[in-house]
């Protein structure tokens, strides 16, 4: 009974010298598949000829180890450079443990006897490879996404080895914001980018995430870049495996502007306290003098002897208050300006 998988036609690169063996293959192939399209190579250079033609859209070649042009090893390893997605199922009549072990390690999917086969088998492990072979090949492509959106982030990331504190991996937003090449940054571990009196404190929170891989770490740190520039920049990290070990990934978000415009703003707050304090006390003097006045032509009233030394108090007082509530202004309007400028 034929396969209707999807009805795909499949297209099958034979690669055999030998036409015997290619015809037995041929009528099990077409014993178990829908109308398969079917090529035969009859060497290595035919076979890369078909793989490397944009017109077939190869689904599986099926190699045989001995061929005219090539053989072994050297012929598995050209073969698999050519067909990089597509699964390559070795077909040979010869029994070597060692070399069908060899051969997966050199990326073939698969390794068969020839004298075992017959038409279920084949069509078995056929399947078999090209759902792997699909699986593989979505988990490559998942993984170069997942590498894209590291390398390509507009923010500065790095992994880092949580022992040895070394970089592993750097991306190129992390490479322009700070000055290093990657080449630069694979030879230096963290402590490099921070300045040299927050290390110890660098080493104590280190210690203490690793006793705790699971923890999402966000905190914002002082970096030092190679021109020497010092940085405020919120951290968010956690921990992943890594080329075999156990990795830190950071994402860098530089705050440095934000944190020197709150300071900017505490330093403004500081400021208006400090003219608060003083003109409130300033103040005071010339609105106690009006204010005796006030009480002395209430509570006394005036003659014509008092009124004009009364009146030239209450007149220079008020100028007096005049002068001061101006000058506050003044100093108010500069610590705006002085905000604002600084926010731009």
């Amino acid at each position: 009974m034929k396969s209707t998988i999807e009805n795909k036609t499949y297209q099958i690169v034979i690669v055999e010298d030998n036409a015997g063996d290619y015809t037995l293959i041929k009528d099990y192939l077409e014993e178990k598949f829908l109308s398969p399209k079917i090529y035969w190579a009859k060497n290595f250079k035919e076979a890369k000829a078909i793989v490397t033609d944009d017109t077939i859209k190869t689904d599986l070649l099926l190699l045989d180890l001995s061929l005219p042009d090539k053989s072994g090893e050297e012929l598995v390893t050209e073969i698999t450079l050519c067909c990089h997605a597509i699964p390559v199922i070795v077909l040979t009549g010869y029994s070597d443990t060692n070399f069908a072990v060899k051969s997966l390690s050199l990326g073939v999917s698969d390794y068969l006897i020839k004298d075992e086969l017959d038409a279920n088998s084949l069509y078995i492990n056929i399947i078999y490879n090209l759902e792997r072979k699909k699986t593989l090949l979505q988990l490559e492509n998942s993984e170069k996404r997942y590498s894209d959106l590291f390398h390509f982030s507009p923010q500065p990331m790095w992994v880092y080895n949580t022992e040895s504190l070394r970089f592993l991996d750097v991306n190129i937003a992390a490479e322009k914001h700070y000055g290093y090449s990657l080449q630069e940054f694979l030879g230096m571990t963290i402590k490099d980018i921070r300045p040299v009196e927050e290390i110890p404190q660098l080493i104590k929170r280190v210690e203490f995430l690793n006793e705790q891989p699971a923890t999402h770490n966000v905190g914002i740190y002082r970096h030092q870049k190679k021109n020497g520039d010092i940085i405020f920049v919120e951290i968010q990290s956690n921990t992943i495996p890594f080329q075999n070990t156990t990795g830190r990934i950071i994402l860098a978000n530089d705050v440095t502007e934000r944190m020197t415009y709150v300071q900017a703003i505490e330093k403004q707050n500081e400021k208006l306290q400090e003219i608060a304090w003083i003109q409130s006390h300033v103040v005071r003097a010339p609105l106690a003098r009006i204010m005796g006045i006030i009480d002395i032509i209430k509570n006394y009233g005036i003659d014509d002897t008092d009124n004009e030394n009364l009146l030239s108090h209450l007149i220079t007082s008020a100028q007096e208050l005049d002068v001061i509530i101006k000058d506050i202004t003044k100093k108010s309007e500069a610590i705006k300006l002085n905000i604002n400028k600084e926010s731009t």
